[in-house]
């Protein structure tokens, strides 16, 4: 009867209604319909969209503090019944502790550092040049000179336009930064009551969500929500747990060797590691140039430093923090990071990975229930009529 039943199927439906590449072909034709029904009605979605631009910092803020906090308030909670509220409130009070200590001892020293490098930097880099220069003279090196007098070329032109355009900017547009002083202030303002609700409530918004979504798929729908969920955490506290480490070693470590600007280095190689491969590199590139203008051996303490923390951080301190809860290949994160830094620039590299795994659950997961309720993926009918077939056959 199978057999039969499949010689009776039109070309129609043998080409189009059950065949998986058409079925392919018609999805992503309603892809990229849908994107251009609301490009064309963008103006509709243009209120939603500033609506969203001002919830959004101060949600994010929030949104990263707790994904910090909240185990602790788990942990209490279930371990010794403390009740949320009240560990809660002992968090806030350690942060507020802890902001006035780095207010009023680490700001200061990185301030002025900063200051100094900022003042010094350009008799830095020339002298690095310089120095550049006269090893360029050398016979032996001959056959780069060009390249490499073409390259320094082209960063002094690259910094110097990025310095003008900046400082363009920046006076172009008071405007500008009057409103985001203004969203950084409210930010930090509103941020601690968000934060606060969704520490006391957070743990009842899966199974409200979930309320809303058909009875046949709430169990699903909650499993992909915890997905969602604990692929997000893991990332924010693996990322923000590794760059406070990586900023406390090279914080050790600058200033065992008595490094110039040492703190402040350190503070930006901690920061920059929130970029994964790239960030600890791109931080390392004005250690090197302090590095090398300074005198005596300072240039191989400073690599000493970094073999000794990229060997801490890859072989102990990523391990333990991060493991493989991400399940991302190296190469696909480097492609990725590669690719949305030059669609969304700095935006993307913050972002990319943890939409990229956030989209990935639920392709899969909607690819997963595709496959399992379509004919066109019925394996399993084809392959025991296959079977039944080949057994007809032998008899």
């Amino acid at each position: 009867m199978e057999k039969k039943k499949h010689k009776r199927q039109t070309v129609f439906e043998k080409w189009f209604l059950n065949n998986r590449f058409s079925v392919i072909l018609f999805n992503i034709l309603l892809f990229f319909l849908i994107i251009w029904v609301f490009n064309k009605i963008s103006f509709v979605l243009n209120p939603a969209w500033l609506f969203f631009s001002a919830i959004f910092p101060p949600l994010l803020l929030a949104i990263i503090q707790f994904y910090v906090m909240n185990p602790v308030v788990d942990y209490l909670e279930k371990r010794f019944k403390v009740p949320r509220t009240l560990t809660i409130i002992a968090l806030f009070i350690i942060v507020v502790v802890a902001l006035v200590w780095i207010i009023n001892t680490l700001i200061p020293i990185v301030q002025g550092q900063i200051n100094s490098l900022i003042k010094n930097w350009p008799h830095i880099w020339n002298d690095a040049v310089n120095v550049t220069q006269k090893a360029l003279k050398d016979p032996r090196l001959h056959s780069v000179k060009g390249n490499l007098q073409s390259m320094i070329d082209n960063t002094e032109n690259t910094m110097f336009k990025s310095w003008q355009n900046t400082f363009n900017a920046a006076i172009g547009n008071i405007s500008s930064a009057v409103s985001i002083v203004t969203m950084i202030g409210m930010t930090i303002l509103t941020a601690p009551f968000i934060l606060f609700f969704m520490l006391k409530d957070g743990h009842q918004l899966r199974p409200y969500i979930t309320k809303f979504v058909p009875q046949k798929w709430q169990e699903s729908f909650s499993q992909l929500l915890h997905d969602i969920n604990y692929a997000l955490a893991s990332y924010i506290r693996g990322q923000i747990t590794v760059a406070f480490w990586v900023g406390v070693m090279f914080a050790i470590g600058y200033n065992v060797i008595k490094l110039p600007y040492g703190t402040a280095f350190a503070i930006l190689a901690g920061f920059m590691n929130l970029i994964p491969y790239f960030g600890t590199f791109i931080a390392f590139i004005p250690v090197l140039v302090v590095a090398v203008m300074t005198p005596g051996t300072m240039l191989v303490k400073v690599l000493v430093v970094f073999a000794i923390e990229q060997t801490i951080e890859s072989r102990f301190v990523s391990p333990l923090v991060m493991g493989s809860k991400m399940e991302m290949h190296p190469i696909t994160t480097i492609l990725l990071l590669i690719g949305a830094s030059s669609v969304w620039g700095l935006w993307g590299v913050i972002f990319g990975i943890p939409i990229y795994a956030v989209l990935k659950i639920i392709v899969s997961r909607v690819y997963n229930y595709y496959r399992r309720e379509s004919e066109v993926f019925d394996d399993t009918a084809t392959a025991s009529s296959t079977t039944g077939e080949s057994e007809v056959d032998k008899n």
